[in-house]
């Protein structure tokens, strides 16, 4: 009887709902309780506690990024196969150019609406910062030649990056059980993120709890801004880029299919939260609308894992909300090499809730930013990523419909 009530009871019932929820939850119970305790005796006590759970999240995250990071992009490249059917090639080129001019599009807006983020340790930071793409381009060169066991201990995440790449291209000639081990390998990494993901609500709780006590109510104000120019980048690509792209293969007014692939494959992505979830919603849809079967069975699955507008603009405005933060300043060649390292390791981003996020300290290097601040950085982008993450997926779902869509009406146009 006991143990029946048990599994009825208040803990059970709040570990059924979801993610999301239970973030939400985290994120109200954090600002109830800071706002009862901030002027109080117990405000110490509770900062510490805070300071616990909100470092043992970022930790964990901090521990298992770089691992992740290697994994997934060898395994994406052992995995590719050539010989394709012709017409993949041309959504390939529209998955890849969508998510760079993504990138272009959030370092446009983080210029022009520069966002600050709350960061321990700012004033404490060693790392000097570059002088120009010069500097930038000479540290980069040194970190794609570090030793790769080094660069997964120091988080090196350029050195990961291009390792991986170079491993993940000598695994495509390897034998079909070594290339399944390495996808088995990603895949255990993966979950391992999700068991890490699933302590998010706890240790969110923990950083709204100390960011409020001990910097006010007024300092929401910086996610409320970096929020803005999140959705605005991501609006703006939808409503604006996309268009302008399937215009250009299609010839004809973008905008009944922009909003078709927007309505019935972006809401319900931005519910589920996972590209992948939304492959059975974006094949049918691909059906209704009409498509080459051949082409969309393929190009559906393959945009679910490279066609990352979302996750390119994530990167790219928490990375130069971190870089105005640090007051580093960033040149026009600088800005473009940011917006080429975003669309790479967008098309790498884990297929978990949040998995771009993981990504920031790869970008954040570039710019000499420590894996400390990085990480908090990340921290941050959880806080926000209850609506963030949503808007994200929906945006990169409804895009593989749509370039699918856009490049097979052009192989039927001189045919009408």
């Amino acid at each position: 009887m006991q143990e029946n009530n048990a599994k009825k009871g208040p803990l059970a019932a709040l570990m059924r709902l979801g993610l999301v929820t239970q973030i939400v939850i985290g994120i109200l119970l954090g600002i109830l309780l800071a706002a009862a305790v901030r002027h109080s005796s117990a405000a110490g006590p509770v900062v510490e506690l805070g300071a616990i759970l909100g470092s043992l999240f970022v930790g964990a995250l901090k521990a298992v990024a770089p691992i992740l990071v290697f994994a997934l992009v060898v395994a994406a490249i052992s995995q590719h196969r050539s010989g394709n059917p012709t017409n993949i090639r041309p959504i390939l080129v529209l998955y890849l150019v969508g998510t760079f001019a993504a990138a272009l599009v959030a370092v446009s807006a983080s210029f022009l609406f520069p966002s600050q983020l709350l960061l321990s340790g700012v004033e404490a930071a060693s790392n000097e910062a570059p002088a120009g793409i010069g500097e930038v381009m000479r540290h980069l060169l040194m970190n794609l030649v570090s030793n790769p066991i080094q660069a997964l201990a120091n988080a090196n995440y350029i050195g990961i990056l291009a390792w991986a790449l170079v491993l993940g291209t000598a695994f495509r000639h390897a034998s079909e059980r070594t290339r399944e081990m390495v996808n088995d390998v990603a895949q255990a990494l993966s979950q391992v993120v999700r068991w890490v993901i699933r302590f998010a609500p706890v240790g969110i709780f923990g950083l709204v709890l100390v960011t409020i006590i001990k910097e006010g109510f007024d300092k929401l104000e910086f996610y409320l801004h970096l929020l803005a120019v999140l959705l605005g980048s991501m609006l703006f690509v939808a409503l604006v880029v996309n268009p302008i792209l399937v215009f250009m293969h299609t010839r004809r007014n973008p905008f009944p299919l922009v909003f078709t692939c927007l309505r019935e494959s972006g809401v319900t992505a931005f519910f589920t939260r996972s590209s992948a979830a939304n492959i059975p919603v974006n094949m049918a849809l691909a059906k209704k609308l009409g498509l080459h079967e051949d082409t969309y069975s393929v190009s559906i699955p393959l945009g679910a894992s490279i066609n990352m507008a979302g996750a390119a603009i994530t990167i790219t405005v928490l990375t130069m909300a971190a870089v105005h933060t640090l007051g580093i300043p960033v040149d026009f060649w600088t800005a473009l090499l940011l917006s080429v390292i975003a669309s790479v390791g967008a098309c790498g981003a884990s297929g978990v809730a949040g998995g771009s996020l993981l990504l920031i300290p790869m970008a954040c290097s570039l710019f000499n930013i420590s894996n400390d601040i990085a990480m908090q950085v990340v921290g941050v982008g959880f806080i926000i990523g209850v609506i963030q993450d949503s808007a994200e997926t929906a945006l990169n779902s409804s895009t593989d419909v749509l370039f699918t869509a856009a490049v097979d009406q052009s192989h039927k146009r001189p045919a009408d």
